[in-house]
């Protein structure tokens, strides 16, 4: 949440206008599937909002932390009511096994538009939305921002926690539900004595966790609770940052049950980073920051939430969605830069950055040899990375041999790390694509050569 606009996220979905189904108080045999693999719940933005959109986007991962977007990073739902845009989705799975998505009602910036009001919608399995509705949570003139739901046992209802400014302070409140149409009145749920923001709850071995930032300091923190009732917490970290500025923590259990990661989102489109630690104990005080080289967030991806999901539902949403049509480079040892294209020259720049699309490849048989590759720019169609005097830019195809030699590379083991990627020269096959000064450039690399050098020549090709 920006701090300084009193941002706050949260997600939507469009859907057709089914009406819902009650909430069964007993989980079906489908729910004791093992979760192999994740979802993120979000909505976008980029410094010059060229990529914002306030509708509901969805990636999937395999390992939690390297993100596949889905619908080519287009909303797969958007709000039909209230200001017609979200921000921080929260998807979560309901008792009975079937999904359902809640978000802030705010489109853009407007942070002073107040909403007592939160998007709803049902989903079987996140490969369509019913139900949409918006649900009121108060009265009162302040916002509703960034919920989190949890299933509290000894109530037999789902709690809905939200940030809210009650009696002058940013706090927490809860609604109790049992269907997501009606709820109780609201509560504090949380109010340490100093304003809060960003909530994300998970319950765990009868213990519930509450990850949340402290605006008056600017850091993470974890609090948990032996009954998971209203002003039961304790605060048992101590505070995490990385970056210039922090929000949006998402806690996530990791489907394997040996650990747990944190994430945490940027304080803004113009830094949208999102950094995440790591802990083999959750009840523990010790995070550790992973390194930006081991994790690669959805494009353009703000706040929101991650869920685990089974094999049959990462399957059902790669077919329904799709993936996306074009691959980015991220460099090995510069982890937050891109290959981009600007200017006609090709070169590695900090993300994020606008145009966004110049970082965007599509990745084709190689126009020399169909055996290599060949990268075609999204948002300059027909043009296409090709070296000229050992220096990489982008040109138009002129279809002439020369050409297509030069914009054809052979992907290769990583040379400083074989589950990475290098990109050798076909026409000059002891030249591999490097960057140098964060210009991009054919160089000779061999077994003799520096690991720097074989460092700079090492790339990522994600989505």
């Amino acid at each position: 949440m920006l701090l300084s606009r009193r941002a706050f996220a949260l997600g939507a979905l469009a859907s057709s206008a089914l009406a819902a189904t009650g909430v069964a108080a007993t989980p079906r045999a489908a729910r004791a599937a093992t979760n192999t693999a994740y979802v993120w719940a979000y909505f976008t933005e980029t410094p010059t909002f060229q990529g914002a959109n306030y509708g509901l986007h969805l990636a999937v991962s395999r390992d939690g932390l390297n993100w596949t977007p889905l619908n080519q990073n287009n909303p797969v739902a958007t709000p039909t009511a209230g200001t017609l845009g979200l921000r921080d989705p929260f998807v979560f799975r309901k008792q009975d096994g079937t999904f359902g998505v809640i978000a802030t009602d705010l489109i853009g910036t407007d942070f002073g538009r107040n909403s007592p009001y939160l998007h709803v919608w049902d989903s079987t399995n996140l490969t369509g939305f019913t139900g949409y509705r918006l649900l009121r949570m108060h009265s009162y003139p302040t916002h509703t921002w960034a919920p989190t739901v949890f299933w509290d046992a000894a109530r037999g209802q789902y709690g809905i926690v939200y940030s809210n400014n009650n009696g002058g302070q940013d706090v927490f409140l809860v609604n109790y539900t049992s269907d997501f149409r009606t709820v109780s009145a609201p509560q504090v749920y949380f109010s340490p004595g100093f304003p809060v923001l960003d909530g994300d709850i998970v319950v765990d071995g009868g213990v519930t966790y509450l990850y949340y930032k402290n605006l008056a300091n600017g850091y993470l923190y974890g609090a948990r609770s032996g009954t998971g009732a209203p002003n039961s917490f304790t605060t048992y970290t101590g505070g995490l940052r990385q970056g210039n500025a922090i929000e949006g923590p998402l806690l996530v259990k990791r489907n394997e049950g040996t650990g747990w990661w944190l994430w945490g989102d940027s304080f803004s489109p113009v830094n949208n980073d999102f950094y995440a630690w790591s802990t083999g104990s959750i009840g523990g005080t010790s995070w550790s920051a992973l390194n930006q080289r081991d994790y690669t967030p959805p494009l353009n991806v703000k706040h929101g939430s991650i869920l685990g999901i089974t094999d049959a539902e990462y399957a059902g949403l790669v077919s329904r969605w799709g993936t996306p049509a074009w691959v980015r480079l991220k460099s090995s040892n510069f982890p937050d830069r891109y290959v981009r294209h600007t200017g006609g020259q090709a070169r590695l720049d900090a993300y994020p950055f606008d145009p966004y699309r110049d970082q965007l490849w599509r990745m084709v048989p190689g126009l020399a040899d169909a055996a290599g590759v060949s990268f075609e720019s999204v948002n300059v169609p027909g043009s296409y990375l090709r070296h000229s005097g050992y220096v990489l830019r982008l040109d138009p195809n002129d279809n002439s041999a020369t050409f297509r030699a030069d914009a054809t590379f052979h992907r290769t083991p990583g040379l400083a790390d074989a589950a990475w990627s290098s990109l050798r020269s076909h026409n000059v096959p002891t030249h591999y694509l490097r960057h140098a000064g964060y210009q991009l450039r054919i160089d000779p690399l061999g077994s003799g050569s520096s690991a720097g050098d074989r460092q700079d020549a090492t790339f990522r090709l994600t989505p």
